[in-house]
Parts: structure tokens; C-alpha cells; sequence
């Protein structure tokens, strides 16, 4: 190693945030750094970010550094790891690792957005394969996760041993393998870690994580006892959940159905790499209406709330096929996403309105988190023996809760890191060194770019206020023509006086033109922002808002 090399992480996204997981590991001197990167995620939108479908990290850094990125390593196909992928992938076209089910799900997702999307071609890498890029040698490790094949990654440099978590928890009796390797995580202790970037989404739970076996027999019993229809809504990926259902239903002598696009995509790639193996084939939506109600059970997407997901238009009884009925069930087999709660409350609203009776992890354990809990992240500190603890994946109490953690553990360097941040690991002191571009771009509809080109400011305006616009002609004698055409979008119908509003802003626009002497109305520019300017006063005197408005002034 020579003496001006260091090993540094550098977090674009995932550390102060749930979800959009970036990150990336650099080494050799500032100037000819080379890169890996883990992971690219998103996150979603809120109803601050209207029309916004995904919420993309802002990778700008790259820019400069493209042709010294060796590589994208993917722990896991969960949306917040590899959401981004497709993407961002083309602006970089680097090769990128990942397990076969992460591939399959790529593949899947171009197929469903008819190829909007390019194709990004994968080597597979799996827990146990070797790679070796740059300076970095990469080792997958087995950990056990609410999805098909998700892995840890060691990371070995001239300057020490890195182990990124990714998402992990200790489940000695998952639904769905793997379990998390612990004998291989002590070897890797053996041969020495620097650094241990470890998930924190649940470092504020003490004890450990119930285990996935413990929900798969409370599901089993709901359905067992069922006297009616029974609904489940978890997240799509939670493959061996969703095989833990419909084997408990077959168990019981029920039927199943799927609803959802994506469910059905993540189980047909299950099905193509052997997870689905001996369950029972599924129903179609036309068959459902034939099948005694408690016979039937239906695996379904929409626990976060999603509008245009299958159990919100059920709650709104706005399926052909398929509708519930007083006495059925639906469970809630996940976690509310912070800021998805009342979406999630307006559906189980609509279908109590229904007489369906609702179970959620408060009234059964019909839900556990993929994520460690306190106990286990001490382990993990016991089993890889980490000089450095840097908290990873989680909003800010999460990654304090964390820290402080480790150091009650004995380690004595957990660094403060956020998006953004150059963590120099080696050599010399553990020290944030710099900081580098990052941020939020979005994804609306085919498009991508930053919150001004996408116009989300001016969008958020509308929403509030409204939009006017009108056209006013003038003749050679810069009198006006007609009557100008004036149409508001989003506005109050009368005013505060009990007028049109329109027949207000109308009057505005021409009191606006008739107000400047003629001899001054040659300049259309300077009439055009007169009467923009008119329009919103009388708005805002009439109504207490100024919308947006967009004058036209042309001369015949």
C-alpha cells in the first residue's frame, strides 16, 4: 500500500434516511481513486411530491469519477437496494454482480414496462462466490432476509477488510432460506475486520426478532379457523412468506389467489429458480366468484396503502372479479412505512365499511421484520470483531440509537456519517474528510432530472392555488379585440362576494390594459405582466390566494 492510499466510504444514499440505499467504497490517493458501488436503491414519494413515481439518489459525483467506478454489487433485489438499477445504469455501464433472483426480477420489470426501461446485463453472484475488481476483492455471505438470496459482502483492500451488512437479521427457522452464516462471519473475525457497516432500521428494539416460523403457524391458525374468505396483504417480495400462505391454505383446503402485478412477477421468477417447488397452482380472478368463501384465500399487494393497488380497490369495490363481504378477513402481514399510515387507515376504513374484520401485527403475529433487533446486532459486534462500527440504513434515531449501542459494546470508533460524507477508514485517523455532491432526483413518467427540471416546485404550486390563463388581442390601434378568453383551473367558482370568479379575473385582465395609456401599449412584454399581476391581486383580494397565471398579449 502506498503511503498516500486511503480507504474511504462514501454514503449517497441510506444513512439519515429509510430506503434508497447508495454506497460507495473507494481506495488509492484522492486524485486516482477506484471505486465499487453497493447497491442502488430508491424511495418513494409523499403527497409532497406530486406526480413523482420514485425518488432517485443524485449521483453527480460519478460524473467525474465514471471511468474509475469498477463495478455495482447488488446485496438484494428489496426496491430501496436496487430500485434504481435500471435507471441509473446507463450513465455509468459498469458490470454489475447480483444473485439470480435479482436478475430475474431486472428482467421481469423491463418485460412489464415493455422495454422503456434498457436491459442491464448481470453477472451472477451469489453468498459464497468470489469476485475480484480493482483493488477489491469481493466475498458474498449468506444472511437470512425477508426476500430470496440476499447476502452480506467482505470486502478485502490492501488497507483492511470490510463487512457491509446490507440487510440482515439472525432467523434459525426462516419460512425461506438462507440461514445467516454465522460460522463464516467468525471466520471472517478470524482474518480480521476494520470495518463493519451494519443495518440500523431496528437498533431501537431491544431482545431479538421473532422468528419467521412463529408467523407461518400463527397465519396457518387464521386460516385454519376461518369461517369465511381470508386476505393477506404483504410486501411482494416476502417470497417465503407468500409460499408459507399458500401452503397453509392448501393445508386447509382452500384455493389461492393472487392479485397484483408485482406479486405476480416476484413469484414467477421464484417459480423459474425453484422456489415455488411443490406449491399447489394457482386460481385466476375468474374463477374466484365460483369458489365457496371459505374455501378461498388471496395473497394480494396494497399494505403500504397504494392507491392503485388490488386491496385499495377492493375497499373501494372496484373489482370485476373479485369483491369481499361482511365476515371475510384480511390480515395485515407487514409493517406500516413511516409516513404510509393513513393511506393504510383510509383502506382498512373502507372495507370495516364492508363488515370485513382486520388483523394486524397488534391483534396476532401475523408479521415480523427482516431487519436485527439489539441482540443480534451485538452479535454480529461478537462474531466479526470490527475495529470500526459505522451505522448504516436508517433515519437519524436509528443510526444514533446505533452508535450508541456499539460503544456500550466496546468499540471504540462508530463514526458519524451522512449522505454525502467521505469516511477516510485507513490509513490514519477514522475522520469524515471531505464532502461530495449528493441529493434527490426524480423519476416522473419516462423522465428524470432534478426538482426544478421536472417542474415538482411549480407542480406543488398548482396544487395549492390553481392556474389561470387568459389571451388578450390587441388591434393597430392597441385597443383591445373581443373579449379576452380567460379559463381557471383549480379555482373557487364565486368569489367572496357571491360574483364569478372568472367574471372578476375578467374584469381585472381588461381594467389591467385599459389603465396604460395607449401610446405605452407597444411594449406586449410589459402589458403581459400588467395583466399577470392584476389577475393575481384581484384573486387574492376576492379569495386570499394568488394562482399561477399566464398571460398571452398579441397584436393583429
Amino acid at each position: 500500500m502506498a503511503k498516500q492510499d486511503e480507504l474511504v466510504f462514501l454514503p449517497l444514499g441510506g444513512v439519515g434516511e429509510i430506503g434508497m440505499n447508495l454506497a460507495l467504497y473507494g481506495y488509492g490517493p484522492p486524485e486516482h481513486r477506484q471505486w465499487i458501488m453497493v447497491d442502488c436503491g430508491v424511495t418513494f414519494p409523499g403527497p409532497d411530491l406530486p406526480g413523482v413515481d420514485l425518488v432517485l439518489p443524485d449521483i453527480r459525483f460519478l460524473a467525474s469519477e465514471r471511468k474509475n467506478l469498477k463495478a455495482i454489487i447488488i446485496t438484494h433485489a428489496h426496491e430501496d437496494h436496487y430500485g434504481a438499477l435500471a435507471d441509473l445504469w446507463p450513465g455509468l455501464n459498469v458490470p454489475v454482480y447480483a444473485s439470480g433472483f435479482t436478475a430475474g426480477l431486472l428482467e421481469a420489470k423491463r418485460n412489464f414496462e415493455k422495454a422503456r426501461i434498457g436491459e442491464v446485463p448481470v453477472t451472477l453472484f451469489k453468498a459464497g462466490d468470489k469476485i475480484n475488481v480493482g483493488p477489491f476483492s469481493i466475498e458474498g455471505v449468506a444472511v437470512n432476509h425477508s426476500i430470496p438470496e440476499p447476502m452480506s459482502l467482505m470486502i478485502r483492500t490492501p488497507a483492511g477488510n470490510v463487512i457491509h451488512t446490507g440487510d440482515w437479521k439472525i432467523d434459525h427457522e426462516p419460512s425461506l432460506g438462507p440461514l445467516t452464516d454465522e460460522t463464516r462471519f467468525r471466520q471472517l473475525g478470524d482474518e480480521g475486520v476494520l470495518a463493519l457497516m451494519c443495518d440500523s432500521t431496528n437498533a431501537l428494539r431491544d431482545g431479538v426478532s421473532p422468528s419467521e416460523k412463529d408467523v407461518s403457524e400463527s397465519l396457518r391458525k387464521i386460516i385454519e379457523d376461518a369461517e369465511g374468505r381470508v386476505a393477506i396483504t404483504t410486501f411482494s417480495s416476502n417470497v417465503g412468506r407468500i409460499r408459507t400462505v399458500a401452503e397453509a391454505a392448501e393445508a386447509a383446503g382452500r384455493e389461492v389467489l393472487l392479485l397484483g402485478s408485482s406479486l405476480k412477477r416476484v413469484v414467477d421468477v421464484a417459480q423459474d429458480i425453484g422456489l415455488m417447488e411443490g406449491v399447489k397452482p394457482f386460481i385466476s380472478e375468474e374463477e374466484y366468484g365460483y369458489i365457496p368463501r371459505d374455501k378461498v384465500v388471496v395473497i394480494l399487494t396494497g399494505s403500504q396503502g397504494e392507491a392503485r393497488a388490488a386491496l385499495a380497490k377492493l375497499s373501494r369495490d372496484e373489482m370485476r372479479n373479485v369483491a369481499f363481504a361482511a365476515g371475510d378477513i384480511v390480515v395485515f402481514s407487514s409493517r406500516a412505512i413511516p409516513g404510509n399510515e393513513k393511506a393504510i387507515q383510509d383502506i382498512k376504513n373502507g372495507l370495516v365499511e364492508q363488515g370485513v374484520h382486520i388483523i394486524t401485527d397488534i391483534e396476532a403475529l401475523v408479521h415480523v421484520s427482516g431487519h436485527p433487533r439489539r441482540n443480534e446486532l451485538q452479535r454480529m459486534y461478537e462474531w466479526t470483531r470490527p475495529k470500526i462500527v459505522v451505522p448504516v440504513h436508517g433515519e437519524a434515531t436509528h443510526l444514533t440509537a446505533h452508535k450508541e449501542l456499539a460503544e456500550q459494546s466496546g468499540i471504540s470508533i462508530v463514526p458519524r456519517v451522512r449522505n454525502g460524507d467521505i469516511l477516510r477508514l485507513a490509513p490514519g485517523p477514522v475522520e469524515v474528510i471531505g464532502e461530495a455532491p449528493h441529493g434527490r432526483i426524480y423519476k416522473d413518467g419516462m423522465l428524470i432530472g432534478d426538482f426544478d427540471e421536472m417542474g415538482i416546485g411549480e407542480r406543488k404550486k398548482l396544487s395549492y392555488v390553481g392556474h389561470v390563463a387568459v389571451s388578450i388581442v390587441l388591434d393597430a390601434r392597441y385597443d383591445i379585440v373581443g373579449d379576452p378568453d380567460l379559463v381557471s383551473i383549480g379555482l373557487p367558482v364565486y368569489d367572496d362576494e357571491g360574483d364569478e370568479m372568472e367574471d372578476t379575473l375578467f374584469d381585472a385582465a381588461i381594467s389591467a390594459i385599459e389603465s396604460i395609456p395607449r401610446a405605452r401599449r407597444k411594449d406586449l412584454d410589459m402589458l403581459q405582466e400588467a395583466v399577470r399581476r392584476a389577475i393575481r391581486a384581484a384573486a387574492n383580494q376576492s379569495w386570499g390566494k394568488k394562482p399561477v397565471v399566464t398571460a398571452f398579449v398579441t397584436k393583429v
